[in-house]
């Protein structure tokens, strides 16, 4: 991260002395994405909650990274879930791309990795879809709340998990304790 923040301050300072030639000038654009992704993420890093911690295997490419959610509550407790995070160049207009990369037995959250937060939305019927207000710290503390307060059985993506959780709560419990144990560790 320091990597690109560093890069964007060097640009603009080259900014201000237009000594170089345009066409070397034009190859060190920064996109408005990255731009606003330095400042974002070093608000994400300085607010994220105690269950989360964030990776970015590039330092220079703050638009790709992975999350990971290690929920101190309620089913999955104890279990450690993976989410990659993939930000588009039309950002902020759009949403982040996210995947869930740990199996899971979850309503919200189907087995190959799809997951339902209506902020990841670009339209959403209720109203609370992505908005170009929205930053990454949104993100990140909405996949958060999906072990929690958000965890949502009345509209699954998974129906299968949900539609299990109705039948017997303590067996849904015991399934996704087993889902901790196999894929979560």
């Amino acid at each position: 991260m320091l990597t690109l923040a560093s890069k964007l301050k060097r640009d603009d300072g080259l900014k201000g002395s237009r000594a170089s030639a345009t066409a070397s000038d034009s190859s060190r654009r920064v996109s408005v994405r990255d731009r606003l992704l330095v400042k974002e993420v070093a608000e994400l890093e300085a607010n994220l909650p105690c269950t989360c911690k964030v990776h970015f295997p590039d330092p220079n490419k703050l638009h790709c990274f992975q999350l990971t959610v290690t929920p101190d509550e309620g089913y999955y407790q104890g279990g450690k879930f993976q989410f990659e995070t993939e930000v588009p160049d039309a950002y902020n207009m759009v949403p982040p791309k996210v995947k869930c990369l740990t199996r899971i037995w979850h309503p919200n959250i189907t087995e190959t990795g799809e997951i339902c937060l209506s902020l990841l939305r670009e339209h959403s019927i209720d109203g609370t879809g992505w908005a170009p207000t929205r930053t990454l710290k949104d993100v990140v503390w909405g996949l958060n709340s999906l072990f929690t307060d958000l965890l949502n059985f009345d509209d699954p993506l998974n129906i299968e998990a949900a539609e299990h959780h109705l039948r017997d709560k303590e067996d849904f419990r015991n399934k996704v304790e087993d889902y901790i144990k196999r894929y979560a560790r």
